[in-house]
């Protein structure tokens, strides 16, 4: 029996084998082949089944948002199979004596030239999607798995830490848990293990060995335990405490349908957090009040060119329909720093989290931003929608969105097409020059929504993604929480409502706190969505208020 300690960023039991994430390797071997015939099968080989890989991701796209989104990798289909694309392969392998992937390498390169090179904006941009089918055959040949998990049971997945643009693609139903090397409770990896409801680590090193792929695990995400091999004494102990683990959950699941109101009649709407249209049923499940974020910077990623208004607005449908008239409140596009998308071609920054992002790349890019608006508005006809804007720091950033939000309502009138007129529009506090502003910035919106994550790392000068910092990036710090309530006081002087959607609003020990200062809405992960209303509804927030406000305004908190 092995043990291993990292520290726990989503709660929870896990039990099953471990399995290191695939990703296809940044440098290709080049060898001569000696039986080019032979090689020349494995290409086709791997050609086929890349073309069955996307026949099924067609098919979930055409079942999630519809036949433009399905489109695209019917296209890919097409391409895999272009023959010209085909045959300057089968010269680089048997003309050449090129293994089948520098072949592959080789052509892609040539071909995404020849498309760049065009003068036509549509063939340029085929360029990208010559990369994204040959990485695709690539991967087949190197053993790299599409979506990185080639397990026929659900595993608890290893990786040094994973980018946005490959947790959105991970079939999310053949995991467990997570483990990573590197990476802090606000990364994406964390983030994702709430949404999913499941239990993560992190911050283990180099202590988790290859060796160990295949052997059970057991995980403890409230502890950071991580046990390999466990003996029977170990392993029955943990099977009780999952066992525990169902039997709290069921506790829980009585709360569903109950009000999120406290002992002395104070109340809060809970929302839920989600990233992707198929996170929808785990809202509905976890009887979430609404969407308080939808990050919609995951459509992006899982594109490899910028995604469509017909596609964009197709997935806002879906989310904003099947929530049934329940509110939905979708962030735009919120990319830079640490998510990064290569067909946006952002140059390199030498400090990207304080550089070109979010809603600075919108005014800066405005036919993206509109292509965006439009699709939100075009959905608005579909449910209740709020639209939120991320990195605000000045008023004028404001007036620019609205003014794109005028001019797109004028376009839909003009084209016939509906929209609804009952579209609340907010903005992130997630800098402390938003929180200082927000007297000014509350008179030209309907609601702040306080991107915890961010705000505690730009108030405190840390960044979120070095686990190194972890004792000095503390969301709890008074600088925070001050900063929360001004935000607070200065929104509900001109009726503008505040919600609290990082990761903050899960946190159970501030849960009183936040009822005392004023907060309208907690956004969380779907699975804290009950343990949060139980918390809620065991406070009494006017024996608390006053000691909890003398605490936040002093010296020192003591919360």
């Amino acid at each position: 029996m092995i043990s291993i300690q990292g520290k726990g960023v989503s709660i929870g039991v896990a039990i099953g084998p471990l399995y290191y994430y695939r990703r296809v390797k940044s440098t290709i071997r080049r060898y001569e082949v000696e039986d080019k015939d032979a090689e020349w099968a494995r290409f086709k080989e791997a050609q086929q089944k890349a073309i069955e890989q996307l026949g099924v991701l067609a098919e979930k796209a055409r079942e999630e948002a519809g036949d433009e989104a399905a489109l695209l990798f019917e296209t890919h289909q097409l391409m895999a199979e272009d023959m010209e694309y085909e045959e300057a392969i089968e010269e680089a392998i048997k003309g050449s004596g090129l293994n089948a992937e520098a072949a592959v390498t080789d052509t892609a390169a040539q071909f995404a030239d020849m498309f760049a090179a065009m003068d036509d904006a549509y063939f340029q941009a085929r360029a990208a999607d010559v990369k994204d089918v040959s990485d695709r055959i690539i991967s087949v040949l190197t053993g790299a798995v599409s979506g990185g998990i080639d397990s026929p049971v659900p595993v608890i997945l290893a990786a040094d830490d994973l980018a946005p643009s490959e947790t959105v693609q991970l079939d999310k139903g053949k995991i467990l848990g997570f483990v990573t090397e590197g990476g802090s409770g606000s990364s994406h990896t964390a983030i994702l293990a709430r949404t999913m409801g499941i239990p993560a680590i992190i911050g283990v090193g180099d202590k988790l060995k290859a060796e160990y792929e295949g052997r059970e695990v057991i995980i403890d995400g409230s502890n950071g335990n991580i046990v390999v091999d466990a003996d029977e004494p170990t392993r029955e102990r943990y099977e009780q405490k999952l066992e525990e683990q169902k039997k709290n959950r069921a506790l829980l699941e009585e709360l569903k349908g109950l009000s999120n109101e406290t002992k002395d009649g104070q109340s809060i709407r809970v929302y839920c957090n989600i990233g992707s249209p198929d996170d929808v049923p785990a809202v509905l499940s976890n009887d979430g009040g609404g969407i308080g974020l939808f990050r919609s910077e995951f459509l992006y990623l899982n594109c490899d060119d910028y995604p469509s208004e017909d596609y964009q607005f197709e997935a806002y449908k879906k989310v904003l329909s099947d929530m049934e008239g329940k509110e939905v409140i979708i962030r735009t596009l919120d990319i830079g720093a640490d998510k990064q998308i290569d067909y946006f071609d952002l140059p390199k920054e030498e400090n990207p989290a304080l550089g070109n992002r979010a809603l600075r790349i919108c005014l800066n890019r405005p036919e993206i931003f509109h292509t965006q608006i439009r699709a939100l508005y075009r959905a608005s006809a579909y449910g209740k929608l709020g639209i939120m804007f991320p990195m605000v720091t000045s008023v004028w950033e404001v007036k620019e969105a609205r003014k794109m939000c005028d001019r797109v309502k004028e376009e839909l009138d003009k084209e016939g097409i509906p929209y609804s007129d009952d579209v609340e529009l907010g903005i992130m506090i997630e800098t402390p020059a938003a929180a200082v502003m927000s007297d000014r910035l509350a008179k030209e919106v309907d609601f702040f929504s306080c991107g915890t994550n961010d705000l505690t790392q730009y108030t405190l000068a840390c960044d979120r993604q070095n686990a190194d910092l972890g004792r000095f990036f503390n969301p709890h710090h008074p600088a925070v929480l001050r900063l929360l309530k001004m935000v607070c006081d200065n929104a509900h002087k001109h009726g503008t409502w505040v919600g609290i959607c990082g990761e903050l609003g899960a946190d159970l020990e501030l849960t009183e706190t936040f009822l005392s200062i004023g907060i309208d809405e907690l956004s969380v992960s779907p699975r804290s969505v009950l343990p949060l209303r139980k918390k809620i509804r065991e406070t009494n927030v006017a024996d608390c208020k006053e000691r909890l406000i003398a605490d936040l305004l002093s010296d020192e908190i003591t919360i």
